[in-house]
């Protein structure tokens, strides 16, 4: 699958993995915690930038953990509307950018957000695409956390893809649902080469919480 494909496939996904069904559960354990490393880090006036905001489901914890400098960008023009109903008062008071990835943050100053993450998002970028690490380190000045599924790769036991299933260690790719792909990546390996010492990190049910700060 080429990067466009990829990338299509997110701005126009509905049901499963759609805002609609991120807004329907709402703030989860994966909230907390990254709500938890940003509490130990950074003051409540950071400036916070979500890669993947969806419909704002973390930002709306942080919001309401006192955090009011809040950033999102998302692909799925739905989700803007969808937070609008959801979370209103984050829709209002936050900046939100629809569009993908690659093409929002090389727009960022240096240093741009006192912090950066990710939940389950940078794994769906294409190997094309992965400049955009590059970028990620340069706009953050403070803290990036990943939240991300890395399938065994950079961890000695097998994880769980996003149906449950084990993946072996030595699979790159997986396609959900048979859908759309999640790479596999070690994110420790990924950070550290461009600078960032990784400061914690959490195993969880699928996904690795790693984080990161500059050197």
């Amino acid at each position: 699958m080429d990067p466009n494909s990829v990338r299509q496939q997110w701005a126009e996904r509905s049901g499963e993995y759609s805002p609609d069904y991120y807004a329907y559960y709402g703030p989860n354990e994966t909230s907390e915690l990254i709500r938890a490393r940003l509490d130990a880090a950074v003051a409540p006036d950071a400036s916070i930038l979500e890669l993947g905001c969806s419909s704002g489901r973390h930002l709306a914890h942080l919001r309401e953990a006192g955090y009011k400098n809040l950033h999102g960008i998302e692909i799925n023009d739905e989700a803007l509307s969808v937070m609008e109903d959801t979370y209103p008062t984050l829709a209002e008071e936050g900046t939100f950018h629809i569009d993908s990835i690659e093409n929002t943050v090389p727009e960022f100053d240096d240093g741009r957000f006192d912090a950066v993450f990710s939940v389950e998002t940078l794994q769906h970028l294409h190997p094309d695409d992965e400049w955009v690490f590059d970028e990620l380190s340069r706009i953050t000045d403070d803290l990036l956390i990943t939240v991300e599924n890395e399938g065994g790769n950079g961890e000695e036991d097998e994880a769980e893809d996003e149906n449950g299933d084990e993946e072996p260690d030595e699979t790159d790719v997986n396609y959900v649902r048979d859908e759309f792909p999640l790479y596999y990546r070690n994110w420790n390996r990924i950070f550290t080469e461009r600078g960032f010492v990784e400061v914690d990190s959490e195993p969880l049910d699928r996904d690795t919480l790693r984080v990161f700060r500059p050197n």
